[in-house]
């Protein structure tokens, strides 16, 4: 199972910054979740929530007035490809004004980075899938009725091979059904110690986590 650090390790320092993926890697996790937003400015920022601190709209507001009303840098996507290229990037892109500019950047790392796009538009994951040759997933936040017609919805686009559970939702029938169709489950959202070594006992691909520690002192203790 692999282990990603949810917009890095923040339990000190803000998440989605330098200074958090930087965190996470000093914890030796296998990856780096991190999330996408579109600036007034045209900027692919690594941001997460819809507004700011202060409340105002990030899509409305430059790289430069996110920044103010964060109190901390904000980087942007080839940034944090940039300083961190060893390892596995599962970028987020939160909204369709981001594509654009995310696929403008991810084509130049196709290759040269380990990726793996998310998103819950799917229309978007679709758009990623057909124009680069990287690995993507289907965030979902509900159990839904039948995940076979959503698997065989996808067939056209081979490169989306995963669905990302919120943990909330995490039904163990219906991970062995994404399993017997090649595909692989990821998950997100636990937060207990208890949550974790479920999580753990599930084979999983991976395991999105604010709280790394929970599995790594298991690997390690």
């Amino acid at each position: 199972m692999l282990l990603l650090a949810h917009r890095g390790y923040h339990a000190s320092v803000p998440e989605n910054t330098l200074a958090a993926l930087a965190a996470a890697l000093a914890l030796r996790v296998d990856g780096i979740e991190t999330d996408v937003r579109l600036s007034a400015d045209g900027e692919p920022v690594i941001v997460h929530d819809r507004v700011t601190p202060r409340r105002r709209p990030v899509a409305e507001l430059t790289r430069r007035e996110i920044e103010l009303d964060a109190g901390h840098p904000v980087p942007l996507l080839a940034e944090v490809l940039d300083a961190f290229p060893g390892v596995l990037w599962n970028v987020e892109i939160k909204n369709v004004e981001a594509l654009p500019a995310t696929l403008a950047v991810l084509e130049r790392y196709v290759g040269k980075r380990r990726l793996f796009v998310t998103s819950f538009r799917h229309d978007v994951v679709a758009a990623i899938a057909q124009q680069l040759a990287v690995d993507c997933g289907l965030l979902l936040a509900h159990r839904p009725l039948d995940i076979g017609v959503i698997i065989a919805a996808c067939a056209a686009w081979p490169r989306i091979k995963a669905i990302v559970w919120d943990y909330n939702v995490v039904d163990e029938t219906v991970l062995r059904t994404v399993t017997a169709n090649g595909w692989g489950n990821y998950v997100y959202g636990a937060v207990t110690h208890a949550e974790h070594q479920h999580c753990a006992q599930l084979e999983l691909a991976g395991l999105i986590t604010d709280y790394p520690q929970y599995i790594l002192n298991r690997q390690t203790g």
